[in-house]
């Protein structure tokens, strides 16, 4: 087996050599039984309060994450483990005292702003994805879209110029593919998007939403908003809340957003008995601390406003509450910012501000044209499991 040797983590001594070891987080894998499986109190789980609890449900399939071992005595020394759709991770470590210690902090990345500028020569989406090695950019690039291009008529010679944003973390990409601008050139005529306020517009500032997000639930009141990573300056911790907590009496009926596919009925961790569905065009939706289902099952096809299940208070919940989360290409937004009942298009201040990024978004993709700067380096693994020195 191949092992990779590091100086330090986040706060070991700088002459300590240690050996990291890469894994993907398991399917099905909660992190109470992470703890239990790699014989780490289980402490650290039921010290944590209810949000941050509820946070460690986040943690997405797949996802890459680092132990650092004591290769002496072959124990782990510290642990980092990024949250799906937040830019914090669980930091895992021995204290001085030697005994281990749980916070969240923010991950540490480099952000980098590229172009992708080419001719079709087979399809957009396999011509960005063999040329940029990036399957993540083109289904962001066809997401962005939202449908209101028929990539199928393309033809050889339609130019695609994508202006978009990755994260790399220790050598590898981080994260998914942020499209800022994207245009395609479909017989000389260009259609542009840009990204704004977690959605996608045209040039003249509608929203190119091709369904509609409706509220999923007959609520009292919103008792928890959106935050990403933010510094909590009384607790003195980091804090992030990825979804809208709407409250309302158990057994009140949750319906789907959207139309899409369900893709999960179960309990998951401090979100208790939960529902996941797929929208295409890169979202998907949750919703948590139910009481009980619906008739639904994963796999299944549902129409926005079918009812999937019902309020309640499972997993880590303080009293009955929906807790719905949304995502745009695995990343967490804010759901209030894109739930609406019409499309909508920007106007006042907001349509100012929205100019004033659409021009800085179109100076940026022309001055990558201008340098010849239009093919980024290709996407290759840059961190294996483990690589010996």
């Amino acid at each position: 087996m191949k092992k990779i040797i590091l100086l330090l983590f986040l706060s070991l001594p700088l002459f300590a050599l240690s050996v990291v070891e890469e894994r993907e987080w398991a399917k099905n894998e909660f992190f109470l039984s992470f703890l239990e499986h790699n014989s780490l109190p289980l402490s650290l789980y039921w010290d944590l309060d209810p949000q941050d609890r509820e946070l460690a449900s986040e943690i997405k399939e797949g996802e890459k994450y680092q132990i650092l071992w004591d290769n002496e005595n072959n124990t782990i020394e510290q642990i980092l483990i990024p949250i799906n759709g937040s830019d914090l991770q669980i930091h895992i470590y021995k204290d001085l005292e030697n005994k281990y210690t749980l916070n969240f902090t923010p991950v540490a990345y480099e952000l980098e702003e590229r172009v992708l500028s080419i001719n079709i020569e087979n399809s957009a989406y396999q011509d960005v994805e063999r040329i940029s090695g990036s399957t993540p950019l083109a289904r962001a690039m066809r997401n962005a879209f939202r449908g209101s291009v028929d990539f199928k008529s393309m033809q050889k010679g339609d130019r695609v110029s994508i202006l978009y944003e990755r994260k790399e973390r220790l050598g590898q990409r981080f994260g998914d593919i942020n499209v800022k601008m994207a245009v395609v050139e479909i017989n000389k005529k260009p259609k542009k998007v840009f990204f704004f306020d977690d959605t996608y517009f045209d040039e003249k500032g509608k929203e190119l939403e091709s369904f509609l997000l409706t509220t999923p639930v007959k609520f009292t009141r919103i008792s928890s908003r959106f935050t990403r990573a933010r510094y909590h300056p009384v607790l003195k911790k980091y804090r992030a809340h990825l979804g809208v907590d709407y409250a309302a009496p158990t057994g009140t009926p949750v319906r789907s957003a959207g139309s899409g596919v369900i893709t999960f009925v179960g309990t998951k961790g401090g979100y208790g008995k939960t529902v996941q569905v797929t929208h295409g065009q890169g979202y998907s939706t949750l919703y948590a601390h139910l009481s009980r289902f619906a008739r639904v099952k994963k796999g299944q096809k549902v129409s926005q406003g079918q009812t999937i299940a019902y309020v309640g208070s499972t997993g880590l919940s303080t009293g009955p509450h929906l807790h719905f989360g949304l995502y745009l290409n695995n990343k967490a937004i804010n759901p209030l910012s894109v739930v609406k009942i019409t499309k909508s298009e920007l106007k006042g201040d907001k349509k100012k501000e929205f100019e004033n990024i659409m021009k800085d978004y179109e100076n940026k993709l022309q001055s990558f044209l201008n340098s010849n700067n239009i093919i980024p380096p290709k996407e290759v693994p840059a961190f294996e499991p483990y690589v010996e020195l």
